[in-house]
């Protein structure tokens, strides 16, 4: 039976900073500190260097779902998270996408995740830090995981 593995959104698959290139400074200072509700943001975010072909590589080995927030005061960014997931990751994330407030709730045995917010904090597995030094970027995260599906 294969492992549950959870990967975030932002900043962990997609680069969120990248999202705001696309917009105007005003609208920018306009949502100064809550970046996550200007409409259409998350439908112009890149991946992250070798995210793309990290979680493919990890579903050829895990049950792998995509686990992530969505912005309360941002209806859009429920379809975009959507639309991203099926234009970047295709088969291999199909109907694969959990959107939620509480990811302590899904049970599994790794979560990969750049915060400890929204329950991430709480899971009830491993919680990989992306980003941290440990885990800075995609080789050394999925080498990490790849490494626990051996036998001992």
């Amino acid at each position: 039976m294969k492992k549950i593995l959870y990967v975030d959104m932002d900043n962990v698959l997609v680069d969120f900073l990248t999202g705001l290139r696309h917009y105007d400074p005003a609208i920018i200072e306009g949502y100064e500190g809550r970046y996550d509700e200007i409409p259409g943001i998350f439908s112009k975010m890149k991946p992250m260097e070798g995210a793309i072909d990290g979680f493919a590589l990890l579903s050829t080995h895990f049950d792998t779902y995509v686990l992530s927030t969505s912005p309360w005061e941002n209806p859009s960014a429920w379809t975009d998270k959507l639309v991203w997931v099926k234009q970047h990751l295709g088969k291999c994330a199909y109907k694969r996408l959990i959107l939620t407030h509480h990811k302590n709730l899904n049970i599994g045995d790794f979560l990969i995740d750049d915060r400890k917010k929204n329950g991430a904090d709480r899971f009830p597995g491993t919680l990989i830090p992306f980003g941290s030094e440990r885990f800075p970027d995609w080789p050394s995260t999925v080498e990490y995981l790849l490494s626990s599906t051996k036998p001992l």
